[in-house]
């Protein structure tokens, strides 16, 4: 009797864990049947369908808003304009802004530190920017990456005369930087200068893309190897004679690009990153007015680019001086990009304490 009690447990102990190995097998069958691209077009059984994602509780990839500014008037009025539209944003829907810097390559604090979040970097010695103060953005940045705190792991990089017109999310993905292509940025008519610092076993030339260092976000950890890099390679360009006549004033825009080809970063390329008033005349779906270009109109709402117009804006008017509170804004006819810029800046100058002082 007790060998048959004992037979008679191990049949029940083997049923029960056939049972199970069955059960575990079927569930775990019908989970790997969820994952796409699957040859199968039918199931044995229902599968196992997920809850959809909160993506109210996704976590953000929030990235640091760095912007480089000397102490000059011109410089200083258009970071305070540009704080106020970053602040306005910040913490709206869809925003991935978290913190901001105004790295400012003076080399000693301003008055406006208490307004804006800042940081001092040292300038190039003097003489070392040959009259190209430019220069001193990627020394400036090298100093903030290696001495600052920067709690988010993406880096935008801006600049003064940025408004931004409504919340930015992360839009790099996937190890690549997000940046606005520039028309005028062509690596391929410039192969044979650009070979001097990007040889061809660092890979084709169209390995560089057609962007300057901003706007651009990127991991932060890419950009300290970028940065100083992009230093060393924008003082070796304007130390060449060929490199510096090609280049002009966008010298240190292709020294960025090759620095990131240099190390491997890819950028997708966001047109509507950004638009450049008059040229561009809808905001679109864009995140940020670059008020580069002088905006001159008769008052027909007829453009006359390259004659001072009847009406006008251009932050060039105020390079020694603050623009004035409540601009007068363009006659109709003018585009939706030039009026919402004026209005925007209309507002900024309105409500930031202390303007003009």
């Amino acid at each position: 009797m007790g060998w048959g009690k004992m037979f008679f447990t191990v049949v029940i102990t083997f049923s029960a864990a056939l049972i199970t190995y069955n059960i575990l097998i079927s569930a775990n069958a019908s989970f790997k049947q969820e994952f796409p691209g699957s040859s199968r077009k039918t199931f044995s059984q229902d599968p196992i369908i997920k809850m959809p994602l909160d993506r109210s509780k996704t976590k953000k990839r929030l990235f640091h808003t760095a912007v480089t500014s000397s102490d000059s008037v011109y410089n200083t009025w258009q970071s305070r304009i540009m704080y106020y539209w970053f602040k306005k944003f910040k913490d709206e829907a869809n925003s991935e802004m978290g913190g901001f810097t105004r790295i400012l390559h003076s080399g000693k604090p301003d008055k406006f530190m208490d307004e804006i979040p800042t940081f001092v970097a040292q300038p190039l010695p003097s003489g070392m920017d040959q009259g190209y103060i430019v220069l001193n953005r990627p020394w400036a940045f090298v100093q903030w990456l290696q001495q600052a705190q920067i709690e988010e792991d993406y880096i935008l990089m801006a600049e003064p005369d940025h408004v931004i017109v409504k919340p930015i999310p992360n839009l790099s993905k996937d190890g690549f930087g997000a940046a606005f292509p520039f028309f005028y940025i062509e690596p391929k008519k410039y192969e044979s200068v650009l070979r001097k610092f990007f040889p061809e076993e660092n890979g084709p030339i169209i390995d560089i893309d057609p962007i300057g260092n901003s706007p651009v976000i990127v991991g932060k950890e890419a950009l300290k190897k970028i940065a100083p890099t992009w230093m060393n390679v924008s003082l070796a360009m304007k130390k060449d004679p060929e490199a510096d006549k090609a280049f002009g004033w966008v010298l240190e825009m292709y020294a960025y690009a090759v620095s990131s080809a240099l190390y491997n970063v890819g950028n997708v390329l966001h047109k509507e990153f950004m638009i450049q008033p008059p040229w561009d005349t809808e905001i679109g779906k864009t995140f940020i007015i670059h008020y580069t270009y002088g905006c001159d109109y008769d008052m027909k709402g007829k453009m006359t680019y390259g004659k001072i117009g009847e009406w006008r804006f251009d932050k060039r008017s105020y390079s020694d001086k603050w623009p004035p509170k409540n601009l007068s804004l363009p006659p109709p006819g003018v585009p939706e990009s030039v009026v919402t810029l004026v209005k925007m800046v209309n507002e900024a100058t309105a409500n930031i304490p202390n303007w003009g002082s």
